[in-house]
């Protein structure tokens, strides 16, 4: 999928192995779970929002599950402190042993990149989740933030493993 109106060229990037240089890069793998039933579970909790909804983050969706086009905007706190980072589906992947998708930023979202979330049960049972990522800032606030945009990230990105672990067990 491409568009004028993503805020970075490399759209799709992060369904490949390599991420495009001038960027801050994450890739966190983390244990949800073991077994069909917990791979269902964090599957469809991927691929209909509710791993980001029980971080908790408001999420604002334009369907009831991901698809690629699929707008997305996710709401951080509250008041005057409160972000909207407005993103879209650009891809997604979905068969009897992935599922995921990545979304990229819009206008108006403090980074500018690409982040995908994706499920996986490998040949042991086990059931992963892998966040990739990569992002720089997009604007003024967030270049004053510095290194602090890289290390919420990372704790983003944790977060969602213990979430998803806990829903996987459904």
């Amino acid at each position: 999928m491409t568009g004028q109106d993503f805020t970075y060229p490399e759209v799709g990037a992060t369904r490949d192995a390599e991420r495009p240089a001038g960027y801050r890069h994450l890739r966190r793998r983390m244990l949800v779970g073991r077994g069909p039933a917990a791979f269902r579970n964090a599957s469809d909790a991927v691929m209909e929002f509710w791993m980001h909804r029980a971080i908790p983050v408001r999420v604002e969706s334009s369907a009831r599950r991901a698809a690629p086009g699929v707008s997305v905007v996710i709401a951080l706190g509250a008041g005057p402190l409160r972000l909207r980072a407005p993103c879209r589906i650009v891809w997604t992947r979905e068969d009897e042993r992935y599922a995921g998708w990545a979304y990229g930023t819009l206008p108006g979202h403090p980074q500018s990149g690409e982040e995908s979330f994706v499920v996986h049960l490998d040949d042991e049972g086990d059931v992963w989740l892998t966040v990739t990522a990569f992002s720089r800032p997009a604007t003024a606030a967030s270049r004053l933030a510095g290194p602090f945009g890289g290390m919420f990230q990372r704790a983003y990105a944790g977060r969602c493993g213990a979430v998803l672990r806990r829903l996987a067990r459904g």
